[in-house]
């Protein structure tokens, strides 16, 4: 038998490597696939068009509707590991399978479809929308998982829509810490809640063994040390008052209390909730509070609410349940304390990124 011509061998070469090539863009789409799986969006008539208590549910990992005492929970959102949402937007954040650990951060209109993807390293831990719906902010763990430890790292960005700019991590914001201008590589940032101008922001940062409440400007960037002890602040509806978790025990059973900071006085009181809440609470209007506790009866979760003035009892508004957030309900709806709808702030011009 004569050997292949030349020509031959090279038509053999060339349709090698196309079947490698195609194999190869077949295995990396069906990857894909598998990362991303069919039904990953919100059910067609599920949007934040209803009011209500949206929050995750803990069954399904989907986001689900609560829409007063004694109505059924109504479920179809989009499936998150933690959400939130005001004005015009919604954010939720998903983990990735696979290592190391990923999450995709999902920006979404009112009808809870999605307008943008950013896909950072970490798990997810908190996420935030302004009242206006046009600054999002998200914070994920780079390494632990747990508050409760010394051994973890987070990442925290914030993304504003009416430019589309994102800042992927605002560690390098120019902090001052009694005083002085503060500089450390331990410098940690996580929990951030807006004003309603879409600048002023609190969030908590950590450094050197304890952590602060700060008071941040994106216009100026630069952020400013409030007080010391104070994590995953949210700032009221009204603008005056601000509920964290305040470290008031070494067990890391039950380590925290929620507390709320007069801005104007900066004196605290303990809300009413006695129980070590380790979540970034919501205020469903300017008096009540809203936050995952440990689950009872084999649940992951149940969302509980308390005064934020300190008096009357804690109640269960959802079991199986976190992230909550409120959708303003109607004059003649279900009494329900929810969320008042945000107002629009100044659009100030970030100068500094």
């Amino acid at each position: 038998m004569n050997p292949p011509s030349r020509g031959l061998r090279l038509a053999f070469v060339i349709t090698a490597v196309l079947l490698l090539a195609g194999g190869s863009l077949g295995y990396v789409l069906h990857a894909r696939h598998r990362e991303r799986p069919p039904g990953q969006a919100a059910d067609a008539s599920f949007t934040l068009a209803e009011p209500g208590l949206y929050f995750r549910d803990s069954d399904g990992g989907r986001v689900a509707r609560q829409g007063g005492p004694g109505l059924p929970r109504v479920t179809g959102g989009p499936p998150c590991d933690r959400f939130h949402a005001a004005g015009e937007h919604a954010l939720c954040l998903r983990k990735l399978p696979g290592i190391p650990a990923r999450t995709d951060a999902l920006v979404l209109d009112r009808r809870l479809r999605e307008i943008r993807r950013v896909t950072v390293p970490g798990i997810p831990n908190r996420a935030r929308v302004s009242a206006s719906g046009l600054i999002l902010s998200w914070t994920t763990f780079t390494t632990g998982d747990s508050y409760a430890t010394t051994a973890f790292s987070t990442r925290t960005a914030i993304l504003d829509l009416r430019t589309g700019y994102l800042i992927k991590s605002i560690e390098q914001i120019p902090l001052t810490l009694g005083g002085a201008r503060h500089h450390d590589s331990d410098v940690n940032y996580w929990g951030v809640t807006f004003a309603a101008d879409d600048n002023r922001f609190y969030a908590t940062v950590s450094t050197r063994g304890a952590t602060h409440l700060v008071e941040g400007d994106l216009h100026a960037w630069s952020a400013k040390a409030l007080r010391e002890n104070a994590e995953c602040p949210s700032l009221s509806p009204d603008g005056t008052r601000v509920a964290f978790k305040k470290k008031v025990s070494d067990d890391p059973r039950s380590p925290w209390r929620l507390y709320v900071l007069d801005l104007a006085t900066m004196g605290e009181h303990p809300a009413a909730e006695p129980r070590s809440v380790d979540d970034q609470a919501a205020w469903l209007d300017d008096s009540t509070l809203a936050y995952a506790l440990p689950g009872q009866d084999g649940r992951a979760s149940d969302i509980w609410s308390s005064r934020a003035d300190g008096t009357g009892e804690p109640h269960l508004l959802v079991p199986g349940g976190s992230s909550p957030v409120g959708q303003p309900l109607p004059a003649h709806g279900h009494a329900v304390a929810l969320l008042p709808a945000g107002t629009r702030g100044r659009r100030p011009r970030i100068l500094h990124r």
